[in-house]
């Protein structure tokens, strides 16, 4: 072999006995030793041709590791003639440093590819993100355009109906000062002339019927001045909301006689004349129905203003409301719980009714965004 290209190449060789004997080598030193089979040697002694590359770590492979060269370790099974029988196996070591040079293309090439398909991914995954963020971008774009639209449209439609609630309370100031001035003064009139009359009526009948008209032209003046009081409003611009209220309870319980508890936690809150106006018809519309349903027990007013958030609540301890939740838009003319809603609403607020947790009684119950109503 040593003239073959192949003995060329050849720089070792070992031939195998059973149970890991060297009965030749090219390295004398190790024939004769027996050497624990290697994995290799196994497989060759049953009938395999196997190989390993640049494997030269075994105990019996000291010689050719000093080499320092990249060798080709092929183990081939040597049969008998006859038989076919494995009677021993040769191992050659030869020089295979293309094979290490087409290895490292290989693996640098496989690199290569794998390199270039992922940046071809990552790419991929890039612009499809790029592309998808960028829709998302335009997305959150329109919608914070809508919903500033749709905020500013808000504000425009809460100052609109803030604005027509301030022109209908003139409207029904106004009303009430008429009704004092015109309507109250020529019954007053009236009354007085009756008076004077009484004593030229001859006859009971005639007294009797005298005595009627005068019973119904004072309960008239008398109506006419509770509607023109419940129209009329304080000095709204120059009072806070803590002395509005406390002026709306004392004005009810000189009218009906029944004790209205104040209980404020807002000093020094600063709210717009429409709030302001929205709170006095609320407490007053509260307490006229509590003195109605409840017969003014225990009646109870509590404001409270935490940062922007106004809650304010009249309460009474009557029977409550027998069904819940109460319907406020039923036969109300405006004045009451039906206008007093579509007032709080204009302002983003709303209005609950609701029976009380400790004890008998009922509560309406007022909450509003000061921020929105500024």
């Amino acid at each position: 072999m040593a003239e073959t290209a192949l003995g060329q190449r050849v720089v070792s060789f070992k031939i195998w006995r059973p149970g890991g004997l060297l009965v030749d080598a090219s390295n004398r030193d190790v024939i004769g030793k027996t050497f624990a089979p290697t994995e290799n040697l196994k497989q060759a002694w049953a009938g395999e041709v196997r190989a390993d590359f640049n494997d030269t770590g075994d105990e019996e492979d000291v010689a050719e590791h000093a080499l320092g060269l990249p060798l080709l370790e092929i183990y081939t099974p040597i049969r008998e003639v006859k038989t076919g029988k494995v009677i021993a196996v040769a191992e050659f070591y030869e020089i295979a440093s293309q094979l290490k040079l087409d290895l490292i293309r290989a693996r640098s090439l496989g690199w290569l590819t794998v390199g270039a398909a992922m940046l071809l991914i990552a790419g991929s995954l890039f612009a499809i993100v790029l592309r998808g963020s960028r829709t998302i971008d335009r997305q959150l774009a329109a919608l914070s355009e809508l919903a500033s639209r749709n905020l500013a449209l808000r504000l425009r439609v809460q100052g609109a109906a803030a604005r027509f609630s301030s022109v209908n309370d003139q409207v029904l100031r106004r009303i009430g000062a008429d009704l004092h001035d015109g309507p109250a003064q020529l019954m007053g009139f009236a009354a007085l002339r009756l008076d004077a009359l009484q004593g030229r009526v001859a006859g009971d009948k005639a007294l009797a019927d005298l005595a009627a008209v005068q019973r119904a032209v004072k309960d008239s003046i008398l109506e006419i001045r509770n509607i023109s009081r419940g129209l009329s409003l304080p000095d709204i611009e120059q009072k806070s909301l803590e002395d509005i209220l406390r002026g709306v309870a004392e004005t009810h319980a000189a009218r009906t006689g029944a004790a209205v508890a104040i209980q404020c936690d807002a000093t020094a809150a600063e709210v717009p004349s429409a709030v302001k106006i929205c709170c006095y018809r609320f407490v007053q519309e509260g307490l006229n129905n509590g003195w109605r349903h409840a017969l003014g027990k225990g009646q109870e007013v509590r404001l409270s203003v935490q940062g922007d958030l106004l809650r304010l609540r009249v309460l009474d301890r009557g029977p409550g409301f027998p069904y819940l939740p109460v319907d406020f838009g039923a036969d109300d003319s405006g004045l009451g719980l039906a206008g007093l809603t579509d007032r709080v609403e204009s302002l983003g607020g709303h209005i609950e009714a609701l029976n009380r947790q400790d004890g008998p009684g009922a509560e309406l119950r007022l909450e509003l965004d000061l921020k929105g109503a500024a």
